[in-house]
């Protein structure tokens, strides 16, 4: 296997990990270690080429570093990507030879779940690494992390729902959610037994025909989810999907969801708020996984009680940030990214 460092400007250390005997391609990103060891998910995806997973990676560790510091963690942020279909390209012989890469490096990143992994996956890892959490058992085992995300989320829709429009009542709201993976599919549930419309779209349509028999959903194509008549839009797939060609759609004056680096640019988020639509930061949003894993991570014993006060502290600085760009008359995006930056400089300061 041959691990190559990677030079960069932005991030403390980038590494491409490659074993062709297994068709492994991937990279690992640390972005900071200034709160603790780098923490943040393997994600498995048929990349179009090597610049677009590296620019995934690149961006998805940076997230985790603002999002480990939002959720008051004492963890930085990180991220790996593997190249390929985790349908039809994914072996216990890959994994493992991912896990090695990890474990080369010695606890300064910390792997977990992602898009295309799943608790079996990590357990895989773990048979080759220390540094592999979320696994399906163990004494501090914490499992799949999408329940906890979705929650997250679902608090994050109420509280913009409220900063919006004085409520955080959800009955008879419509809400368009784009992804019903484990994420959007936990999400749907708790908006549907909080008296929600749903109007979801996925890419796999056996999954949208379910969650029109299981929700009572209104199925709309992929390219029509960002027009959907709705109040609120939920991005539950992948990144960088508000853009200067889907924002000008949107009939939502609210999006909070789960996918990460849901603004192609820093533009989009100034786009949002010129057209009046409230904007969830997603790094805040979507923080209750990390959470979850987290109590592994930290061989937190009481999981339960450290996952409901993280969670309620996290809707606390969700609240804080839209209320405090309101009041700068500034994007709530622009807002977190400042309000974790002094949380991260405050933390230098004290250690």
């Amino acid at each position: 296997m041959t691990v190559t460092a990677v030079a960069s400007g932005t991030h403390e250390e980038i590494y491409r990990v490659e074993e062709p005997s297994v068709g492994l391609l991937g990279f690992i990103a640390v972005h900071s270690t200034r709160l603790g060891p780098a923490a943040g998910g393997l994600r498995m995806r048929p990349y179009a080429s090597e610049e677009d997973a590296l620019t995934d990676v690149l961006r998805l560790s940076e997230g985790m570093t603002y999002k480990n510091a939002a959720a008051g963690l004492a963890l930085g942020g990180g991220k790996a990507v593997i190249i390929g279909d985790p349908a039809t390209s994914k072996t216990p012989e890959l994994l493992r030879a991912f896990g090695r890469a990890i474990e080369g490096l010695d606890g300064r990143y910390i792997t977990a779940e992602d898009m295309g992994m799943s608790p079996a996956d990590l357990a895989i890892l773990a048979e080759e690494t220390r540094f592999a959490a979320g696994l399906p058992d163990g004494e501090f085992a914490s499992g799949d992390p999408s329940p906890v995300t979705a929650r997250g989320i679902f608090n994050a829709i109420r509280t913009a729902r409220a900063h919006k429009h004085g409520s955080r009542d959800l009955g008879g709201v419509t809400i368009a959610v784009q992804g019903l993976g484990h994420v959007g599919w936990y999400l749907c549930q708790f908006l549907k037994e909080a008296g929600a419309r749903l109007i979801v779209t996925d890419i796999d349509e056996t999954r949208v025909e379910q969650a029109i028999a299981a929700f009572g959903a209104r199925a709309v194509p992929l390219a029509g989810i960002y027009g959907a008549d709705a109040d609120i839009f939920a991005p539950c797939a992948i990144g960088g999907i508000l853009n200067a060609r889907t924002i000008p759609q949107l009939k939502a004056d609210i999006v909070a969801g789960g996918a990460n680096n849901q603004l192609a640019t820093t533009a989009d988020a100034a786009a949002l708020h010129a057209r009046g639509i409230l904007y969830a930061p997603d790094f805040v949003a979507n923080g209750g996984g990390i959470i979850n894993v987290a109590t592994e991570i930290l061989r937190i014993k009481d999981r339960e009680g450290f996952v409901a006060e993280k969670l309620k502290a996290l809707d606390e600085t969700m609240a804080a940030i839209l209320t405090q760009a309101e009041a700068a008359d500034a994007s709530p995006a622009e807002m977190a990214i400042a309000t974790v930056q002094a949380k991260m400089a405050r933390s230098s300061k004290a250690a």
